[in-house]
């Protein structure tokens, strides 16, 4: 009988001792799992307990905060301006968060290791837990015209606008946007009624249009190509180049031709059989000369170009995830012809577009764009400040040069792609690259509309990238949003100056 009861015991005991193994494992590393694990019960009723911290923008308007309600509850999320700022704040539902909510959650929470200190501090002197602000580098008056603009076409959109010389991101729009409030409710069935008709809807308004899709660049990827030809040290602006009004590609019947089927013509190539100057081919946009121009320098040093200027970059962050721009390996020199007009498989998100223009206005040098300027605790400490950092050297300064001449012909020429503009522009001389992209079927019938630019002329304060979805040609449907993105934001600039 006592050696049936010691093995009892001993089963107990060692049924104990791993109950007491468990519990100290649990405590000690699944805290971080188990505090996240959207089935917590208790962490589900903690996050409403608290007050969330703010987002503001770099001006200090306030795009999302935590209103107190009472009941259960005691706070809910709330977005003043819902729509125009949902790409970039994203929302915060009881179950997932996205954007900068998703992104800087535990900083927003309150419960970053960080802030440790000040929670302990709080809770010793009863003061209730509170999450930090986290303060952006958006500008309202760029976003609000950004959001307008893109409105203002009714199609399918995206616009970034970006600081050439830090990488921060004045402005991020996508169009159709989406009301985040409506998800912020902690009433299950208006939760999942809202969600619903986000994500069926066939305009698809939660896709983040400016980071999380890509489209053809179309010709503004003649800024790559460009950018490959002036690195050889074979070309200057100047230098002469075939130009067909139809392109013979090897190994095919196809041939590349020009917008309209038209003869790239300088004044000395009426027929279009002679040769242009490179900086006249780039600001009437000749596809022939760029076909051309592809083949001979070859797929793969398009490819490191690309590379260059931040493409196939699975791993960028702002901090959140960004679609890869993408510029696949190219060796058949049809295909090189196409891809080097920014076709054949060239894809590039809004904020590619405007990377682009941002190293050409910055000498050369691609800056990391980011969202988050600085976290503020909440007791006015500053936890995180984002000092800016260079992304790659994409062009050499002597090359930025050359084609940000060729950038400012497109616009201020009365010959060039982009001119139409120039009187729009309240006196402000910017240089840009107009882009027509076919991409598939639109509803519009039209292919995508695509421009980037950056401005002032000697001495750059923004760089913006458009695309907008069957919208036709570039310098028609995304070249006037950049138009109202570089005015607001440069009367903003100037008002505060003074």
């Amino acid at each position: 009988m006592n050696h049936a009861l010691r093995r009892v015991s001993l089963a107990c005991l060692a049924m104990f001792l791993l109950l007491l193994a468990n519990a100290n494992y649990v405590q000690g590393f699944e805290t971080g799992k188990l505090a996240d694990d959207p089935g917590n019960g208790r962490t589900f009723a903690l996050q409403y307990q608290y007050q969330r911290g703010a987002i503001i923008t770099s001006d200090n308007q306030t795009i999302a905060e935590s209103k107190h309600i009472g009941g259960v509850y005691s706070y809910q999320r709330y977005y003043p301006q819902g729509a125009t700022y949902a790409p970039v704040t994203g929302y915060d539902t009881p179950y997932h968060k996205t954007g900068i909510e998703g992104a800087e959650d535990r900083l927003l929470a309150g419960t970053d290791p960080r802030l440790a200190v000040r929670n302990l501090i709080d809770l010793v002197s009863g003061k209730p837990k509170k999450g930090a602000t986290v303060q952006l580098t958006i500008n309202s008056a760029a976003q609000q015209a950004a959001y307008d603009a893109l409105k203002a076409t009714g199609l399918p959109s995206g616009a970034v606008a970006i600081d050439p010389k830090t990488g921060a991101i004045l402005a991020l729009a996508s169009y159709p946007s989406f009301n985040p409030n409506k998800l912020a409710t902690l009433n299950g069935n208006a939760l999942i009624k809202a969600d619903n008709k986000y994500l069926n809807s066939k305009q698809q308004p939660l896709l983040n249009r400016a980071i999380n899709e890509t489209f053809p660049p179309g010709s503004t990827f003649k800024i790559v190509t460009s950018s490959t030809a002036f690195s050889s040290g074979k070309y200057t602006p100047d230098s002469r180049y075939y130009a067909p009004t139809n392109l013979k590609l090897p190994g095919t019947t196809n041939q590349l031709i020009n917008y309209a089927n038209s003869p790239c013509n300088d004044g000395s190539n009426p027929t279009g059989t002679g040769s242009v100057p490179l900086i006249f081919a780039f600001t009437v946009s000749c596809n022939t000369v760029f076909g051309g121009l592809g083949m001979h320098l070859g797929g793969a040093a398009l490819h490191r170009q690309a590379d260059a200027f931040g493409m196939n970059d699975a791993g960028l962050r702002i901090p959140m995830p960004v679609s890869a721009s993408s510029y696949p390996p190219v060796s058949n020199p049809d295909f090189t012809a196409y891809s080097a007009i920014g076709q054949y498989n060239d894809a590039v998100t809004p904020l590619q577009e405007a990377m682009f223009s941002a190293a050409i206005a910055n000498h050369g040098t691609l800056m990391h764009p980011y969202l988050v300027q600085k976290v503020i605790a909440p007791n006015l400490t500053p936890l995180v400040t984002t000092t800016p950092s260079v992304l790659s050297q994409a062009v050499s300064p002597a090359v930025a040069g050359y084609v940000g001449q060729m950038m400012y012909d497109v616009v201020n020429l009365p010959y060039g792609t982009a001119h139409d503009i120039a009187g729009q522009l309240n006196g402000i001389k910017i240089a840009a690259k107009t882009g027509t992209a076919q991409n598939g079927i639109n509803n519009t019938g039209l292919d995508d509309a695509v421009f980037t630019c950056y401005g002032p002329v000697g001495n750059p304060r923004i760089a913006v990238g458009v695309v907008v979805k069957g919208g036709g040609l570039g310098a028609d449907a995304s070249a006037p949003v950049a138009v109202q993105i570089i005015n607001a934001y440069m009367k903003y600039l100037n008002s505060s100056a003074k």
